[in-house]
């Protein structure tokens, strides 16, 4: 072993809000996409320290659970992304045999649990970028992932505005989510979320 630090990837997305989830599905397929993996159950685990330092950094560090794979990931930011109108960032990923007991060896090194969001993931690619629709307890979803000028090519096919593009997290989705409607779940889990009332959002 020489002690090298395999290279990572650069992440390039947006996500955009879906009104017409079986509408925008079904011109997949005209586009040229092929189904890569049929609506599948997602679970994400985030973790931080106490005092929230990969979050102060702008990092990510997860566990997903996919179907029956788990993948670690770790994604940090790009200097000078903030003024793109995509999202890009430095991503590290690899699956594991089982993220359970690789979160508690990470709770032991001092990172903790911070949030957990869900969504039912459908994939879809076509020979350059991929598309995903995400079923959300907050809504639907689509992520296009690929190299810019594909996103602004295909976003525009999909009549994708680029006033659209959300480059904001699940969790600050969930966020801004939770400030509209006062809804007091913690996570964005179904289950959290279907059984908790919300109240109206104070004035």
């Amino acid at each position: 072993m020489t002690g090298e630090i395999a290279p990572g990837k650069m992440e390039t997305e947006i996500k955009v809000r879906l009104t017409d989830l079986p509408a925008f599905t079904i011109r997949l397929p005209t586009l040229g996409f092929h189904l890569l993996t049929a609506e599948t159950m997602e679970r994400n685990m985030l973790f931080d320290t106490p005092d929230g330092q990969l979050r102060q950094r702008g990092e990510l560090l997860r566990i997903r659970q996919y179907g029956d794979r788990w993948i670690l990931t770790h994604k940090a930011p790009v200097e000078n992304s903030a003024a793109s109108a995509h999202k890009v960032r430095a991503e590290m990923e690899t699956e594991v045999e089982d993220g359970r007991p690789l979160a508690a060896i990470f709770e032991r090194l001092g990172y903790a649990p911070i949030f957990v969001y869900e969504k039912l993931r459908t994939e879809w690619a076509d020979n350059e970028g991929h598309v995903v629709v995400d079923v959300t307890p907050i809504g639907d979803f689509a992520e296009l992932e690929g190299e810019s000028a594909w996103i602004d090519r295909m976003a525009a096919r999909l009549g994708i505005a680029p006033v659209n593009y959300l480059k904001a997290s699940y969790g600050q989705l969930f966020q801004d989510w939770k400030r509209a409607t006062g809804h007091p779940a913690g996570n964005m889990t179904f289950a959290e979320i279907n059984h908790q009332e919300a109240k109206p959002a104070s004035r």
